[in-house]
This record gives C-alpha cells, structure tokens and sequence, in this order.
C-alpha cells in the first residue's frame, strides 16, 4: 500500500487518498504560494506521506503583514 500520493501515481493508484493527520502533528510554512521554499516545503511533505496543505500555512501576502 503506497504511503504518499507520490508514491500512489508512481503505481498507477490514482484515487487514492492519505491518511488524514491533525494539523499539530505538522508544521505549517509561512512561505508565499508559488515560491521555491513553498514547493520544497510541499514536495517534503509529499514525500512523508502528509497532507499538501496545512491549515495554517501562508496564503496571501497579507498573511503576516509585520514580515
């Protein structure tokens, strides 16, 4: 059984869906979508298995204004 995404499309796997993890059991990135350390953020988290996405992470600019 595949334990990322990236390993399911390596199989052929294409519906498959993670297990789901509790937002603390991770970090979140205050990196800018599009950015090179927001893509190695999300390609390490594909690689252990963890969600794209933390509920936390940054979005917009606007996010952390006082940066």
């Amino acid at each position: 059984m595949p334990q990322s995404v990236f390993e399911a499309i390596q199989l052929g796997i294409w519906d498959f869906e993670p297990d789901e993890y509790e937002a603390t059991t991770y970090e979140a990135t205050k990196a800018l979508p599009g950015t090179q350390e927001k893509l190695e953020v999300m390609a390490r988290r594909v690689r252990s298995g963890l969600p794209l996405w933390h509920p936390s992470d940054r979005c917009t600019y606007e996010d952390f204004p006082n940066e």
